[in-house]
């Protein structure tokens, strides 16, 4: 069996696994994760669809893990390949739903239309990484090339340098190895829905490969009317080496995808309040049936690109060193014009019903990152002490485009005879009925891109990490990361009228901060199979960075910190935890208590007097449980409660005591499977979100809270059948109840619906 070294232990070769293999390896799947037996992995029958790794011990791919997560003191959730494919998930935010207390955030206040995850009440969108490399610009990602999703909660920077605190998630790609298969899936489904791939790994003398991944995709979004999309992507990864002391991998990713942007429906704090405004809910979002839509065919659209080239080289020096480098070159696009229909003014009761105009919004937003990661690893003991480390070097530079389409209307959708504000600055016309929107209005105008703003971002990173093992009880986990951290940049503010461009006024600005950052945990096994720990660790957040991507903000406050660069935020956690493995280690559980706290945010202490004083806590609970209950029955999910308010905020005291934006409450997901017979197997989703308040949490801010996306339900349903060997067919029917639901709001503008009912058929073939 082929063998090579991964972050500093062994890891073997592809295999097919059976249903309890997959458990096994499913079983390290959420956070806190627990090693399952090699025994275990290997006892198992075979999962209908599903063909995986021969690993027992999951890790993340990062040699900053210095420990096996069984024995790493924090909250780390590893998604596997498996899973993904089990649930039919095709993006981030599918996946990302089997692990609670990561929530969505609705793309407004700057952040682009795009990926932008909430961790432990704090927007981690721009903490997305591939393969340890950040993965900047505002993107809408697919999973068709990933072996594994990993979710780190809890400030993260001394892993990763600047972040918002909650944590990071990074992507595992698939990379060749030696042996030679092929799998083929083909995916058909209600909707419009269509889905073929391709994962081809094909040897190339002893020690090389070529890893081949295809992927082609359509359909219309389950439940909304006039909302499509299209893609596809291509992944190559050739490696050489494979299986020696020195390996070499070269990679290009690439994907394309097309769609009408949906920005769901309006919000009351946008069609106006009083006794002449429509009839509001609890809530605060307008009650419309779910397929209502705002958007126009004529005119909206959503394009989003990545070419992304890594090479990996890794190199073992001795038994106790292993030199890894990762090169990236990424270049991202992320270019939209979308209808906002909550940013168009009040509603008007005109001629016997409510009628609204369309607001607008857009981004052309490109962005290239060059880095290089350096890290030598390993393990080496010392008078009985034995450690296990990683030091090493991170230098990127990343440059950020970003501009506003310019939008003007010639010919719209009539306003009718009493709509008061017919004529804009933006165009005419433009109106639809509040209640009955019709995508195919027509429209004609011009959409004209102006200079972009340019943000250039430089780091300089140093980090050291080192799990010391003072006997088979007792290990100490350290870790401690340096930063040097610049932004220069030019904003690009443009004057126009009738939608031609009349000027373009160009600023310069730039900033400078070093933060040092750091982690400690210690661990205690009382078994092999169980471990209690307590961490510490700290987050920097500097002033340029804003959830999804890098704005165009100079590092300055407001008022009288308007010319003052500001210092990062910073965030701080401690937590304690267990896990534990039973069932001859088939099924682990685990439960950790964390408290998180957000300071240094700039809030207004007075009338036109700011100070960087702002304050914000989340207390919380995780519950996981993953594996085999019985040797049939798989389990993975599990329970997050939070507590979050802003502590301390404006002066008025305007949502002081208040929960956090996009930080529900309680979550829940359980993903589950049972082999009625050798050859079936039948299981589905369970997935719980309490009601979770919108707004823009810049800051300490609260959001508004006068707005909140309500508690809901969804289930989904499963079943796979193995016809053969190399053949066999799986069903998902996603949300099968067809719950209406909201999935995000922003508290301001506009609330979006969870996507309806959807059957998806798949058959699976491997050669």
């Amino acid at each position: 069996m082929e063998k090579r070294r991964t972050n500093g232990i062994k890891a073997y070769a592809r295999k097919a696994l059976t249903p309890a293999a997959v458990a096994s390896v499913a079983g390290l799947a959420l956070a806190p994760q627990l090693a399952l037996a090699d025994d275990a992995a290997d006892a198992a029958t075979e999962v209908s669809g599903v063909q995986v790794e021969g690993r027992a011990n999951l890790q993340p791919a990062s040699p900053k893990f210095t420990a096996a997560l069984i024995d790493t003191p924090r909250s780390v959730t590893v998604i596997p390949q498996e899973i993904i494919t089990q649930t039919a998930a095709t993006s981030l935010s599918d996946i990302l739903r089997t692990s609670p207390g990561i929530t969505f955030g609705a793309g407004e206040g700057g952040q682009p239309l795009a990926d932008r995850p909430f961790i432990r009440g704090q927007s981690s969108g721009n903490n997305v990484f591939v393969d340890g490399v950040r993965d900047s610009g505002g993107q809408v990602r697919d999973l068709f090339n990933l072996e594994q999703v990993e979710v780190i909660k809890g400030p993260d920077s001394a892993y990763n340098g600047r972040g918002s605190g909650g944590g990071s998630i990074n992507l595992t790609t698939k990379r060749p190895n030696l042996t030679e298969a092929t799998s083929v899936s083909a995916r058909v489904g209600t909707d419009g829905y269509l889905r073929g791939a391709v994962d081809a790994n094909l040897p190339v003398g002893e020690t090389s490969a070529v890893r081949i991944n295809l992927m082609g995709m359509q359909g219309d979004a389950p439940g909304r009317n006039a909302v499509d999309f299209d893609s596809w992507g291509a992944a190559i990864a050739a490696g050489v080496g494979i299986g020696t002391d020195t390996r070499i991998t070269a990679s290009y990713y690439h994907i394309d995808r097309n769609e009408m942007p949906d920005y769901g429906v309006p919000l009351f704090t946008k069609l106006g309040t009083g006794p002449n405004a429509p009839p509001r809910t609890e809530s605060g979002v307008l009650d419309v049936p779910r397929d209502t839509f705002y958007g126009l065919s004529a005119r909206d659209f959503q394009k989003t690109k990545a070419d992304v080239f890594t090479l990996t080289s890794e190199h073992d020096i001795n038994e106790a060193i292993t030199f890894r480098n990762v090169f990236r070159y990424a270049k991202t696009l992320n270019d939209y014009l979308v209808t906002n229909p909550g940013d168009g003014g009040a509603a008007q009761f005109v001629a016997g019903e409510w009628w609204m105009k369309r607001g607008t919004k857009s981004r052309w937003n490109e962005a290239t990152t060059v880095a290089v990661v350096t890290d030598f690893y390993g393990k080496f003991a010392t008078g009985g002490i034995e450690h296990s480390y990683d030091v090493g070097l991170e230098l990127s530079r990343e440059t950020n485009k970003n501009a506003s389409y310019v939008i003007y209307t010639t010919a719209g959708s009539a306003c009718p005879a009493g709509f008061t504000n017919n004529s804009t600055s933006a165009g005419v016309g433009d109106c639809t009925r509040v209640f009955a929107p019709n995508p195919s209005d027509p429209w004609q105008g011009t959409i004209t891109r102006p200079t972009p703003s340019v943000n250039y971002t430089e780091t300089v990173g140093v980090y050291a990490f080192d799990t010391i093992s003072f006997g088979d009880k007792v290990l100490l986990n350290l870790g401690i990361r340096h930063d040097e951290y610049s932004v220069r940049g030019q904003d690009a503010s443009i004057s126009s009228s009738a939608g031609v461009i009349t000027g373009t006024t160009i600023t310069s600005r730039e900033g400078k901060w070093s933060f040092t950052n750091y982690q400690v945990g210690l661990v205690y096994k009382p078994t092999e199979n169980g471990s209690f720990y307590a961490s510490y660790g700290t987050s920097s957040t500097p002033p340029t960075i804003s959830g999804g991507d890098q704005n165009t903000s100079s590092g300055t406050g407001s008022g009288n910190l308007s010319n003052v660069l500001l210092d990062p935020e910073e965030v701080t956690s401690a937590e304690v935890g267990v896990k534990w493995a039973f069932f001859g280690q088939r099924l682990s559980t685990s439960a950790a208590l964390f408290q998180m706290k957000r300071e240094n945010a700039q809030i207004q202490i007075a009338s036109g007097v700011y100070a960087q004083v702002g304050e914000t806590e989340v207390k919380g609970l995780e519950i996981g449980v993953t594996g085999r209950i019985t040797p049939q029955w798989m389990v993975f999910g599990g329970y997050t409660y939070m507590d979050s308010k802003l502590v301390r905020g404006a002066y008025n005291s305007i949502n002081v005591g208040d929960r956090l934006a996009n930080t529900p409450e309680h979550t829940f997901s359980l993903f589950t499977t049972y082999n009625v017979t050798d050859a079936l197997s039948l299981g589905g989703g369970a997935y719980y979100v309490s009601d979770s308040f919108g707004g823009n949490q810049g800051g300490a801010g609260g959001g508004n809270n006068a707005v909140f996306a309500p508690a809901y339900w969804r289930f989904d349903l499963y079943a796979g059948y193995r016809i053969n060997d190399r053949l066999d067919v799986q069903l998902n029917i996603q949300n099968v109840g067809d719950e209406e639901y909201i999935t995000r709001t922003n508290g301001v503008h506009h609330a979006d619906f969870g996507p309806g009912r959807q059957a998806i058929l798949t058959l699976n073939a491997r050669f």
